[in-house]
């Protein structure tokens, strides 16, 4: 595989899931801080209180990112660290924090992706209704240009929000993120204001950057697929799923088209968003990126008429029971190209997968064998150099994640890291995994 020479080799990583720290240098509580407390939240009874230690260990791990050859390092900021309340007062050992661990990432030849919002809303802001309340999309901005006017004179790539279905729907109707909701005209509510915070978020970095900004979102998408891709039924199947895909109907096709999926608002009913007059024209303002974050997919059959998801049994599956596709990845790549018609450059800013490891130690070194990982890892790269052989856009590749961490509701009961991460001494090993990713991000 021959990749363009600008490609982006990058890990991933979110704040509450490695920086630890909770109590230090002022930072707020957030809303992961409130659901780890509440008793059967997360699996294990666990929380990110200490997690992988990252806010005192910064140094180590940048060292480690570059001896995994990654030429950019996608991080998110903690909203509580730098704005305890959300708003007002600022934290300046927060702005500290990460000032360090930027000119560290770039002293070391590693170009930082900031990620603005990777769900840790401090608690003071979900006291008065969260991403509930429309004045949400001002408090955004705020702290977005607060964050750009700090970082802005050397980060130049920026991404507003992580996911915002998981911000929306997962929080606030499935209830298995913070803030535990279930209530389904709240997270469609929800929804629209990540989506007004992502427009203002981009006028706002863009404004106070002292540096040329490119900003963008970071979708999640499960593509829908065929069970058989030989059957016209299952073939059918796929397209009506996809017809009524919420990771489409309510985040692209705003954020690209200026509308909401009709098919969405439809069954919506009542519970539908409310939509003031030029919210759609703020939504879709022209981004300079799409960040996609892909895992695995859906597999349909028709039932009665109607698409119903199966398990695909003879496939492989990871430690979430996610399907292992690389295909998936692929047919997101060209279907996304199309239909921004190739104008929108694309990072694949997360992929990877959870498998059990087991630590082997001979002669006194430790090695982790794991080769369904670096399996995945190679198979998803190669359906990414097939879709840019094919002419779409893709800029660059982040592992997710660069070492196990505080998996949100599953507690520390999952390892998507290509490094792993010993919780009793922090003491980091890298995987086979994170091997083959050096070897892959050595290419030219």
């Amino acid at each position: 595989m021959t990749f363009p020479n600008n490609f982006t080799w990058g890990v991933a990583t979110s704040s509450y899931q490695i920086e630890g720290a909770v109590n230090e240098d002022g930072r707020g509580q957030s809303i992961w801080d409130d659901f780890c407390d509440t008793p059967g939240k997360i699996i294990d009874g666990s929380s990110g209180a200490a997690a992988c230690d990252h806010y005192h260990l910064w140094q180590d791990d940048i060292k480690l990112i570059k001896s995994l050859n990654a030429n950019a390092y996608r991080f998110s900021i903690a909203w509580p660290r730098v704005l305890p309340d959300g708003t007002g007062r600022v934290e300046r050992r927060g702005l500290d924090f990460y000032d360090k661990l930027v000119d560290g990432l770039l002293e070391a030849g590693i170009e930082p992706y900031a990620t603005l919002y990777h769900w840790d809303l401090p608690s003071a802001l979900q006291y008065r209704g969260g991403w509930a309340n429309r004045d949400i999309a001002e408090w955004f901005a705020d702290y977005a240009s607060l964050m750009a006017r700090t970082l802005g004179d050397r980060v130049t790539q920026w991404m507003t929000i992580n996911e915002p279905w998981c911000v929306s729907f997962l929080s606030h109707e499935i209830g298995e993120h913070a803030p535990g909701l279930r209530n389904g005209k709240l997270a469609r509510q929800a929804a629209h204001h990540t989506l007004l915070a992502h427009g203002r978020a981009m006028q706002a970095v863009r404004a106070c950057a002292s540096q040329p900004a490119k900003v963008g979102i970071v979708l999640n998408y499960e593509p829908c697929l065929p069970f058989d891709a030989n059957n016209p039924d299952d073939i059918e199947a796929a397209r009506l799923a996809d017809v009524q895909d919420p990771f489409h109907g309510w985040f692209t096709c705003p954020v690209f088209h200026s509308y909401y999926s009709p098919e969405l608002m439809a069954q919506s009913g009542t519970d539908a968003p409310n939509i003031q007059p030029g919210d759609m024209a703020l939504i879709a303002q022209h981004n300079d990126f799409l960040g996609i974050n892909n895992y695995t997919v859906g597999r349909y059959r028709l039932q009665n008429g109607q698409p119903v998801r199966v398990r695909n049994q003879s496939a492989e599956h990871t430690l979430m029971d996610w399907e292992v596709a690389p295909e998936g990845l692929h047919s997101l790549l060209m279907r996304l190209h199309q239909e921004t018609r190739g104008k929108v450059p694309m990072y694949v800013t997360e992929n990877g997968s959870s498998f059990a490891d087991q630590l082997v130690s001979t002669d006194g070194t430790s090695r982790i064998h794991d080769e369904r990982r670096a399996a995945y890892l190679l198979g998803h790269v190669e359906a990414t150099h097939q879709a840019i052989q094919k002419g779409v856009d893709v800029r660059g590749y982040f592992a997710w994640s660069l070492m196990d961490n505080f998996e949100w509701a599953k507690g520390y009961q999952q390892w998507f890291g290509i490094v792993h991460v010993d919780y009793a001494t922090q003491k980091r090993t890298i995987k086979d995994s994170g091997w083959a990713f050096k070897k892959l991000a050595s290419r030219d």
